[in-house]
């Protein structure tokens, strides 16, 4: 949490510098967001930065593993949207996201829980619709891509802490779907989502467990 808050205060301090320059490129008021209409001959670009918070579960075979009570985590990361046809609202959007998971549990009695912390990389479709000429909602779809670069699991009972990626624990590399819905009100933006985790990532060949993760983030578009 002590992390977050540094982090949000750090982007909230940047906002007024980055609003000087004026309204995202695509939006202000002497030149109001154009319609999209054949008469467009270019394509539209923007770019975004993002902090949240992610409400992460694993769902597993293995009890040792299954995480199915949700751990709360950071998620802050940048990305770039790219028209795909001046004609059309429709936007590719990537980046890169760093995003705490895990997840927290009992077995026979005791309490565990564990973090998984990834770098992903988002690949979503996003529809752009625009209400007005300050404020629009984009829903979006399509996958990610993570792989992991920390990560603790605790057993309380025995006072014992171990990287969640040895090999009794968790694999590094994730994936899955990615959904959700965006609104933007002038260059300011706000984001809720969910992670299907579809790799397994579970070392165990008898056993799966797959990520889910529900996030939750405010930033803006320039």
């Amino acid at each position: 949490m002590k992390r977050m808050m540094i982090a949000l205060m750090s982007i909230l301090l940047t906002v007024p510098a980055l609003a000087q320059y004026g309204r995202p490129h695509y939006y202000n008021y002497s030149r109001p967001r154009p319609i999209f209409t054949p008469h467009r001959s270019y394509t539209d670009v923007y770019y975004g930065l993002r902090i949240g918070a992610a409400f992460a579960t694993v769902n597993s075979d293995d009890k040792y593993l299954d995480g199915g009570s949700a751990k709360t985590g950071l998620n802050v990361g940048f990305v770039a949207g790219f028209q795909l046809d001046y004609h059309s609202p429709l936007y590719l959007e990537t980046g890169l996201s760093y995003v705490e998971k895990g997840g927290k549990g009992q077995y026979d009695g005791m309490k565990f829980s564990y973090s998984l912390n990834y770098l992903e990389a988002p690949l979503v479709m996003k529809y752009i619709y625009d209400v007005d000429r300050a404020f629009s909602i984009q829903p979006f779809i399509g996958g990610y891509l993570a792989v992991g670069v920390a990560g603790k699991m605790k057993d309380f009972n025995h006072r014992q802490a171990y990287s969640s990626f040895e090999d009794e624990g968790f694999q590094r590399f994730d994936g899955g779907i990615k959904i959700g819905c965006g609104v933007q009100y002038d260059f300011m933006y706000a984001e809720l989502g969910y992670d299907f985790g579809l790799s397994n990532v579970s070392h165990d060949y008898f056993d799966t467990a797959h990520t889910g993760t529900l996030y939750a983030t405010i930033g803006f578009n320039f």
